[in-house]
């Protein structure tokens, strides 16, 4: 990294570990480039999205008040649209938020860490249910979370209804259990099982079984969520149920775990959180997201020893890549997401997505990457190459112009360019926005310059 100007690591950092850069951003960051990340990691979470955004409780409250509503006069399509309107605008609500704060934040670190997060332990709101909990998900379960311990993210993320509804977890029966027992039929679901050991802890090729798989499935059976038959307080809300849980021994991954009933599972997490072939899973995973689709072995491998030196203390983690010298070489090689390109437009122009306006789930539609529908547990795409067919360019070509006829800022393009991409910018992109007939083209063509496109 000696070799790389500090002009050039400050626009590195704000572009590439950051959202983009708002106007001046740059230039703050160009004392001490390191710090300025540095200074983002924090024990306490995330920032949270602002505005009348539901709990997890709140929302599931709605969905029964649905459910009456529909009881009560099904046959009338109007009062059912009515009652589940306000739970389709609950979703978009929690996009707007969400983007705004991306558009806003002076810790553009410090979100981009928490949507890496909020991808790997994905989400997607399959049906209405699911998606009254995504929002609550990331904010309850992600955020608070994002630079403590692995551990605790992992418990966090698995326990919240949001992941047991996403991954039908929510109904799992163990076949021996008193309710399988007493009504002659169990109900096995291994989707969480498999997916927290492929995904999010110790990865495909870590050697583990089917038979792994289904143990561990059974040791999560009995972790829910409160219905209409618990009290008040309970309801959306996680819940161990004793009589769905399967009881017995497990074996996983060649550790043995006594009969326990929820603390089974928990010891499963504990020892899954602390594996090293998690470690390593995760680091090259935070290294593709950041750094490279197929990232220096250096930085990986520091990463890994940040991660196990420190227990999986998260800060540690993100501050060894901060601090890696693999993750500052100037080449750009990431394509920015459909999110990322949107979210630092509205930085770049210096103003957030409009109150009332649905522009970002309808560009973020457009584009390919729907609010909350990634299509399969494992997330958004982290290679560059899959948000690059000549289709996708030419769809943010088109929404580049539409938001620059909004959206351009006053002044000469010229010096918002040099501001918003810093030494990243080249010549070439400088003079043709220099040379652009209005404000507005000289935005676009500063939007879809190769220096703005990757990160």
């Amino acid at each position: 990294m000696a070799s790389v100007t500090k002009d050039l690591q400050a626009a590195i950092a704000v572009t590439r570990f950051g959202l983009g850069a708002r106007p001046g951003e740059i230039d703050a960051a160009k004392g001490d480039p390191q710090g300025w990340l540095k200074a983002q990691i924090r024990r306490q979470g995330a920032d949270q999205p602002q505005g009348d955004l539901g709990s997890i409780r709140e929302n599931f409250a709605a969905l029964d008040a649905r459910q009456q509503v529909i009881r009560n006069g099904a046959a009338d399509p109007a009062m059912r649209r009515e009652a589940t309107a306000p739970l389709r605008e609950g979703v978009i609500d929690e996009m707007l938020a969400r983007a705004r704060l991306a558009a806003t934040t002076p810790a553009g670190f410090r979100e981009r860490w928490t949507l890496f997060w909020a991808n790997h332990f994905t989400v997607a709101a399959k049906a209405l249910q699911v998606a009254a909990a995504v929002g609550p998900f990331e904010r309850e379960a992600i955020r608070p979370n994002v630079f403590g311990r692995f551990e605790d993210l992992l418990v966090a993320s698995t326990r919240h209804p949001g992941m047991l509804l996403y991954l039908d977890q929510a109904q799992s029966l163990g076949p021996n259990s008193q309710v399988a027992t007493r009504q002659r039929r169990g109900g096995l679901n291994e989707n969480l099982a498999r997916e927290i050991m492929e995904l999010h802890t110790v990865g495909a090729d870590a050697g583990y079984t089917q038979a792994d798989v289904t143990e561990f499935a059974r040791a999560l059976t009995g972790w829910s969520i409160g219905g209409q038959q618990v009290p008040e307080a309970q309801r959306g809300a996680y819940i161990y149920r004793a009589a769905m849980h399967e009881p017995g021994e497990r074996t996983i991954m060649g550790r043995r775990y006594g009969t326990g009933g929820e603390d089974q599972a928990r010891r499963v997490l504990a020892d899954l959180a602390g594996d090293r072939r998690t470690a390593r899973h995760l680091a090259r995973k935070i290294a593709v997201h950041f750094v490279a689709d197929d990232p220096p072995a250096a930085l990986t491998a520091r990463l890994e020893a940040a991660w196990t030196t420190s227990g999986g203390d998260l800060s540690a983690v993100a501050a060894a890549l901060i601090a890696a010298p693999e993750a500052w070489e100037p080449q750009a090689r990431k394509l920015k997401t459909p999110y990322e390109f949107i979210v630092s437009g509205y930085r770049a122009a210096s103003v957030q997505p409009r109150d009332g306006q649905r522009e970002v789930a309808v560009a973020l539609t457009a584009l390919g990457q729907r609010p909350w529908a990634a299509p399969q547990p494992n997330g958004w795409s982290e290679m560059a190459a899959d948000w690059a067919p000549p289709d996708a360019i030419v769809k943010r070509l088109t929404w580049a112009q539409a938001f620059s006829n909004a959206y351009a800022p006053q002044g000469s393009p010229a010096e918002i360019a040099d501001s918003v991409l810093g030494a990243r910018l080249s010549p070439v992109t400088r003079q043709a926005v220099s040379r652009a007939e209005t404000r507005p083209e000289a935005f676009a063509i500063l939007l879809m310059s190769p220096e703005f496109q990757r990160r």
